[in-house]
Order: C-alpha cells, then sequence, then structure tokens
C-alpha cells in the first residue's frame, strides 16, 4: 500500500506542486517579503524655500520634484494622485509635510523616519489621519473576497458540469467556444458583482470607511477584476479533471495574489527577486485602484486609477483568450468525432441505396 500511494503520487503533478512548491512560495514570502517597514519614499517638495530642504533631506526621502511655485493646493492634489506618499510643504514656518494615510505602512514609517532624522517639520496625514488599520484592509479584503469568490466558484462549477458530461453536449450545439465561456461566467459576473456592492456597504457602515470617490470610476475597475478573475476560474477549470484538482489550481493562483499584492505587505518593501509575482496578479491593481478611489477620492485622470484600469483590461483579455483557447481545445476532439458519427460510409451509404 505504501509504494502504491507513492507512486499516485508521483503521477498527481497538482497534488506534489501542492506539496513541493507552496511550501517554498511559504518560506521564500515570509522570509522575503514579509517586511512591514518601507525604507524609501516618493517625495515632492513645493514652496519658496522647496530647493533648499530638498538638499538637506536624508537619502530615504526619494525627491523626485522640486516645484517652489507649488503651494499646499498641489500638495493635497499630488497626494490625491498617488504621485508622491510625501509633500514637504515649505510656505508655512515650519514647513509642513503632508503624508498619504490611505497607504497605512508607508505613512507610519514616513513618521518614524521623520523623528530619526530630526527634521524641521510639522507632519499632517491626510488620507487616514486617524491612521486606522481598517481603512486600509477594507479596500484591500473587497478585493480578496471577489477573487475569492470568482475564481474558485466558477472553477469548481465548471469542473462539476465537466464531471456530469453537460459540458460535452455543447460540443453538439452551434455554439463558439467564447460563446459558451461568455454564457457560463455572466450569472457568475452578476451575482459577484452583489456580493461587491453588499461587502462595500458593509465595510463603510460597520468600520466607517469613507467613500469619497466616484462610484462610476471604482465600478469600471471592479468590473474588469471581475471579467479577470472569472476568467481565472475558467482557466483553472480547463486543466482540471476533478473538483479536487480544481480547489488546488484555484490555491495555487490565490495563495501569491494574497501574499504579494500589497494587501498585507507593502510591495515597496519587497525585494524584486518577489515583487515582480505582485505586479503580474490582477488584485494587486484592485487594491491600488480600491485605495485610490475610495479613501483619497483620486478621479480617472490620475495614474493611481487609469494605471490598474489599463493592466486589468489587458489581464482580462489575455487571460479570457487563454481560456477560449483552451476550451477550443478541450471540444474539438469531441465535435470531430461527432461529425464523423454523423457523415455516412460508403458501405452504409450503399447499403441504404
Amino acid at each position: 500500500m505504501i509504494i502504491k500511494e507513492f507512486r499516485e503520487l508521483g503521477r498527481d503533478r497538482r497534488t506534489m506542486a501542492m506539496l513541493i512548491v507552496l511550501p517554498v512560495l511559504l518560506l521564500v514570502v515570509f522570509a522575503y517579503a514579509a517586511n512591514f517597514t518601507v525604507s524609501s519614499f516618493r517625495t515632492y517638495v513645493v514652496g519658496p524655500e522647496a530647493s533648499a530642504l530638498a538638499a538637506k533631506l536624508p537619502p530615504a526621502f526619494d525627491v523626485v520634484s522640486v516645484q517652489p511655485e507649488a503651494g499646499a493646493s498641489e500638495a493635497h492634489t499630488v497626494l490625491r494622485d498617488g504621485e508622491a506618499a510625501i509633500v514637504f510643504d515649505t510656505t508655512t514656518t515650519p514647513p509642513t509635510a503632508w503624508v498619504d494615510g490611505a497607504d497605512l505602512l508607508t505613512a507610519q514609517s514616513a513618521l518614524a523616519a521623520f523623528g530619526r532624522a530630526g527634521l524641521p517639520v510639522t507632519p499632517k496625514v491626510l488620507f487616514n489621519p486617524q491612521l486606522k488599520t481598517s481603512w486600509y484592509m477594507v479596500p484591500a479584503l473587497i478585493g480578496l473576497i471577489l477573487a475569492f469568490i470568482g475564481t474558485i466558484v466558477t472553477t469548481i462549477g465548471l469542473v462539476r458540469e465537466r464531471e456530469a458530461g453537460t459540458l460535452e453536449q455543447l460540443s453538439v450545439m452551434p455554439f463558439r467556444p467564447s460563446d459558451v465561456i461568455l454564457g457560463k461566467i455572466a450569472p457568475y459576473f452578476v451575482l459577484s458583482a452583489i456580493d461587491l456592492v453588499i461587502v462595500v456597504v458593509l465595510g463603510m457602515v460597520l468600520f466607517g470607511v469613507p467613500f469619497v470617490g466616484s462610484v462610476a470610476v471604482f465600478a469600471l475597475g471592479a468590473a474588469f477584476f471581475l471579467f479577470a478573475v472569472l476568467g481565472l476560474g475558467v482557466l483553472i477549470s480547463t486543466i482540471s479533471q476533478t473538483q479536487g484538482q480544481a480547489i488546488q489550481g484555484a490555491i495555487l493562483v490565490l495563495l501569491p495574489q494574497i501574499l504579494l499584492s500589497g494587501m498585507l505587505f507593502p510591495l515597496a518593501a519587497m525585494p524584486w527577486g518577489v515583487r515582480w509575482i505582485g505586479y503580474v496578479t490582477p488584485l494587486s491593481y484592485f487594491i491600488e485602484l480600491s485605495r485610490a478611489v475610495m479613501l483619497r477620492g483620486a478621479p480617472i485622470t490620475a495614474a493611481s486609477v487609469w494605471v490598474p484600469v489599463v493592466v486589468l483590461v489587458g489581464m482580462a483579455a489575455v487571460i479570457f483568450g487563454l481560456a477560449v483557447w483552451r476550451f477550443r481545445a478541450q471540444l474539438a476532439p469531441t465535435r470531430s468525432a461527432k461529425r464523423g458519427a454523423d457523415t455516412p460510409t460508403e458501405t452504409g451509404a450503399t447499403a441504404v441505396v
């Protein structure tokens, strides 16, 4: 029995991946990426003494723009649009250091850096003045919940139909693979959208999380995010034969998104060796978008909004295309066999005559 079990495990690639890849992934993530301290801050300096103050700032404050003509209103706009984490305003005495509180961990690290550097500034936090953890986590948890629902439920539902034989019946119907996939994910899309509304409202009511941005912009980004995660569910189902395999595949896809999306650990604090994984996951971009819209009220023209939307559109298109390609490849043998069965052979034709 022991030898038999080892042989079966050797043939089950997904289980072997869970047993080998998952522990390695967890070790690498928690050893390298689990860092709550941000060591570098994207910084703007504005006001008449901007150049002089910028020259005195420690290297941790990465000054990317010096604007002597700008003032407090421009500083707020820069933070709202996500162009910087800190803006030093020299129009006041002492200078004011405006900090983006929507990025909680970066803001906490920045406030600690002010004390270590001994800077003669007055720090003020925008968009999350009390640095509440719930304000930081709820926009990310919205994306996490949608990713779980969209990926796992879609994957299991389609694999269940394959096990029941109903997907093969579609091969004899005049549907294109893209029609089948769109028809399958449409109900899940509607139900996930309802879940989105429920979760956002509960986050606002129970935890007092503000929603200061445009609902239409948020809905646009959420729609493309849902399309991407539903497509992931379909893609996983095309390479899974059983519900157990589907769950294993969904876990392998979801776990890196949870750990490396910026929800738990800031991407800026991760080494590039693991940070790039976060940049190829849909959840990373939805979290960036949701925090920008809900907490900062960033418009569609802000880079923290339009960049995630564009990336999510591209991801949704690529994932949907791969799912259609895989589904077409699975339906092709069944349709060929059906056409062969419907075509009369020469012997059969002679018999009929």
